[in-house]
């Protein structure tokens, strides 16, 4: 199948990239950073999603948006805006199957900072309204909610024994998912289940469900 992949350069995105190549697919990954991968089944495209057009692609039976920033003064622009005009560029894919968005746990308890919380609440609500109308076509259409993974991007909490120490201590399994975790059920969400859609999934090790109870 065809897979398109937005931010395959690192993190999520390289492990979605890879697990998706493993399988034998056609990947076509989005990112403004070089990628990684070498692989005669991978077409890198060095593009912002926020550009307004995009190079002529196969059509693509899934669609996994997971390119964002942490930068607040981008995280709606990015995270929101471009990634719903990616997303509805795509959309006239006669082979379209499946779409997927990497949401964050940071859209449930809004644990973040604003813009970013809000750009991903945005993406669950849109993803929502998406699958009402996909449905029609047999589209599945789902988000991934990830409380802390171990990616670049953390890479100051994680060479931090005090502040990673932290963080796996909010968990209730203490720890935080590697990317290859989430890679794992975004491939099941697009492409094993059919009858999964308008759902965020959480894969956070626990940290929403952390109460301390005090009596």
């Amino acid at each position: 199948m065809n897979i398109v992949i937005t931010g395959t350069a690192q993190g999520i995105g390289l492990a979605l990239a890879e697990k998706f190549l493993r399988e034998g697919h056609r990947v076509f990954g989005f990112d403004i950073r070089e990628s990684p991968i070498t692989h005669p089944q991978f077409r890198h495209i060095r593009q912002d999603i926020r550009a307004e057009s995009f190079p002529p692609l196969p059509e693509p039976e899934i669609l996994i948006n997971n390119a964002g920033t942490l930068e607040e003064r981008d995280a709606i622009d990015v995270n929101l805006t471009a990634t719903i005009r990616f997303t509805e560029h795509f959309l006239d894919s006669a082979a379209l199957r499946s779409v997927l968005f990497i949401a964050s746990a940071s859209a449930r308890n809004g644990a973040e900072f604003p813009m970013y919380v809000a750009s991903k609440a945005g993406i669950v609500g849109y993803m929502k309204n998406l699958a009402l109308s996909a449905a029609k076509r047999g589209i599945t259409c789902n988000s991934i909610s990830p409380g802390g993974v171990v990616t670049p991007a953390n890479r100051h909490i994680l060479e931090d024994e005090r502040l990673y120490a932290a963080v796996k201590a909010e968990t209730l399994l203490g720890k935080w998912a590697e990317a290859e975790e989430i890679a794992d059920l975004a491939y099941y969400l697009t492409v094993v289940n059919r009858s999964i859609t308008g759902e965020d999934i959480l894969i956070d090790n626990g940290e929403m469900l952390k109460s301390n109870f005090i009596w």
